[in-house]
């Protein structure tokens, strides 16, 4: 049946009018009627029967029945006829390319919302399968050589076990040609090399930026199956997709960039800190070399004279009994001496010399002896003439630290001595770096001793006027209770493997956000020149980063500050997974921990100190800050006063050329912390 319907063209209002027009010009009668004979139209009284077709592209719609004349009526309904067929496939075609437009807006719409090229793929080939007959498709993209395919979506079979090659095969042709094919005969096309699946085939290259970067396919096992809108269809979505797929293929480079850049960074920062805190380890170094030296030096030459009278005194003393029992032995024989030996005798006080002579040899005994242990002390504390890995008493390194530091334990002016408490345990011999961790144990006893000076020093002024309650030289606790300042030192095996050195005073404390700082370099709350910052940062880089031990400490204010040094008892079996574990951390996430959680003894653990240009500027500001405090127009005091100030705190110029040498912030915020 006609797509056209002849009765609706003559129903419309304009029609029937322009036919009697016609008809009563040329004086015929005429009748029109369907295919059927079913009559729609008859104006006049018919005398002849001639049929005359109304017909649209070869296809009969109806007849008019009239006179010789009548074939005008029938050519002019054929027009009409012919004008609506066109009308007809106009309008289908205007909704077709609407519903083609539609479809693409929405794939359009679908694809740019996606980033994932697999997943793009696969949204196209499901929507070509909904539209074309179908039994296989695939999307192939080239390698960055263009010397393989991947494929990245795929339904059905197209290849079975063969993969397509570039240049191999009707795909691999038409990818390699760049011009889009249609073939309705697969399996009689010469290139056929692994399509054995399919009959009927329509393959278009990707173009993106005038290169192909792949080709999509689909095909059916029916032969003479596609026609040329097939092929443009295919067309329109290969255009979409090689879009969608070419950002997508960007995004995913922009992504490996940043995901590449993001660990060359984190490569960058592990070599700054690497960097930060090598030169941490070279300022304080120097200053330990020195002292290292110049004690083992002083060692070394006291230790000539001190065996000297060491190994005379034993001498002495045997000659002085001699020398004494002759006395006595002349007295027996001569009771009563000469007038003028007498009067001798009495001016020298003979019996006291024979009574404090003994006692004065042995207290030279004790004076040398403590000269011998002092020695030995110092040259347990340089360890200057040590291998750089020795199995040594640890108990030694502590003992001779304490006394480097005895001058400053002993009672003054303003305060009273500090005690030392120690704890120890019997520990076996630990292999280490002996001199570093002395260096440990001085720093972290100096800083004890600074926090319980700091304290006494407060609380002396804070007594109020009672001359009495200041002469006892004694802390107040939080509950008003007096206490003496105290350092305790225990010592502790683990398991065998471990040994654990705690360290504590009865101090002020501090705050848990000072104890997550106390590592980062040249952090201090020490007044200017009286500390670098540098302590702790390199304690903490020496138990931890040499000797693969822990270093954490625990603190509450008016309570005191615990340190908590473990250190394993055989380097040698940790040293191989210390240098895995120093590989994981550089390519691991080398950020500092910002807030560490405290163990169930409520020790903190150290963080890895990690500098940002802002942290230094902070450092920076605090320094100048402090200088001010010394000056308080120090913004605008000219060079030569600002080095003039330096020159009075040394140790804040050697801090201050650091920090600069560190400062890498191209536009620096001002501070005002």
């Amino acid at each position: 049946m006609s797509a056209i319907s002849l009765r609706k063209i003559l129903n419309k209002e304009e029609l029937p009018s322009i036919l009697q027009d016609l008809v009563y010009k040329l004086n015929i009668a005429i009748d029109i009627e369907l295919v059927d004979g079913t009559k729609l139209i008859s104006i006049g009284e018919q005398i002849l029967k001639n049929r005359y077709p109304i017909e649209v592209s070869g296809e009969i719609l109806g007849w008019v029945v009239g006179d010789e004349q009548a074939t005008l009526v029938a050519s002019l309904v054929s027009f009409w006829a012919k004008q609506e067929s066109e009308k007809k496939i106009l309008a289908k075609e205007l909704l077709e390319r609407y519903q083609e437009i539609d479809l693409f807006e929405d794939i359009s719409t679908q694809l740019t919302t996606s980033l994932d090229r697999r997943q793009i793929a696969q949204l196209v080939l499901q929507e070509m399968s909904q539209l074309i007959e179908s039994s296989a498709g695939m999307i192939l993209l080239l390698n960055p050589e263009g010397a393989d395919f991947e494929t990245i979506a795929e339904f059905g079979v197209f290849f079975g076990d063969k993969q397509p090659k570039p240049g191999q095969g009707i795909i691999g042709s038409i990818v390699q040609s760049g011009r889009a094919e249609l073939i309705n005969n697969v399996q009689a096309d010469c290139r056929l090399w692994g399509e054995k699946n399919i009959n009927a085939l329509i393959c278009v290259p990707l173009r993106a930026k005038e290169r192909v970067i792949g080709a999509i396919a689909i095909g059916t096992d029916k032969t003479d199956s596609y026609k040329a809108e097939h092929l443009k269809l295919v067309s329109i979505f290969a255009s979409q997709t090689a879009i969608a797929i070419e950002k997508a293929l960007l995004y995913e480079q922009s992504t490996q960039a940043a995901i590449e850049a993001k660990a060359q960074t984190k490569k960058l920062q592990q070599a700054l800190q690497d960097l930060q805190l090598a030169q941490t380890q070279l300022i304080q170094s120097e200053k330990m070399s020195s002292l290292g030296q110049l004690i083992a030096g002083v060692a070394h030459e006291i230790n000539n004279p001190v065996n000297f009278i060491c190994g005379n005194l034993r001498y002495v003393a045997e000659y002085a009994q001699d020398l004494l029992h002759l006395l006595q032995d002349y007295q027996k024989f001569v009771p009563v001496a000469p007038p003028d030996l007498q009067s001798e005798l009495d001016n020298i006080d003979l019996e006291f010399i024979m009574q404090d002579l003994p006692k004065l040899l042995d207290s030279m005994k004790l004076g040398s002896d403590r000269i011998v242990e002092i020695v030995q002390s110092l040259k347990n504390f340089s360890r200057h003439d040590e291998a750089q890995i020795k199995a040594v008493n640890i108990h030694d390194g502590i003992d001779g630290t304490l006394m480097i530091l005895r001058h400053r334990l002993k009672a003054s002016g303003h305060r009273r001595a500090i005690e030392i408490v120690k704890d120890y345990a019997k520990l076996p011999l630990i292999e280490c770096h002996p001199g570093q961790l002395n260096q440990v144990f001085m720093n972290i006893l100096a800083n004890a001793i600074d926090a319980l000076e700091e304290s006494l020093v407060v609380n002396h002024w804070s007594l109020a006027s009672n001359e009495s309650q200041i002469d006892k030289r004694q802390m107040t606790n939080d509950r008003g209770q007096m206490t003496f300042p105290t350092i305790t030192i225990r010592t502790q095996a683990l398991d065998n493997q471990w040994v654990v050195i705690r360290i504590a005073d009865n101090g002020p404390g501090m705050k848990e956000s000072l104890i997550q700082r106390i590592y980062d370099p040249f952090f201090t709350t020490k007044e200017i020149g009286k500390g670098t910052g540098l302590g702790m940062a390199i304690s903490r880089q020496i138990v931890v980063d040499r000797h693969g031990g822990i270093l954490k400490c625990r603190s509450q204010l008016g309570e005191g500050t615990e340190f908590w040094i473990q250190i394993p008892v055989n380097y040698s079996v940790v040293e191989a997974s210390l240098g895995q574990s120093q590989t994981n951390s550089a390519s691991s996430t080398s950020t500092k921990e910002l807030s560490p959680t405290a163990d169930t003894e409520g020790f903190i653990p150290s963080t890895i100190p990690m500098l940002k240009p802002a942290d230094l500027l902070i450092r920076h500001t605090q320094l100048i800050q402090r200088l001010s405090q010394h000056s308080s127009d120090l913004g605008n005091a000219p060079p030569d006063r600002i080095y003039q100030l330096f020159q009075r705190h040394p140790i804040s110029l050697k801090l201050y050329a650091t920090l600069l040498s560190w400062f890498c912030c191209d536009n620096p915020t001002h501070l005002n912390d």
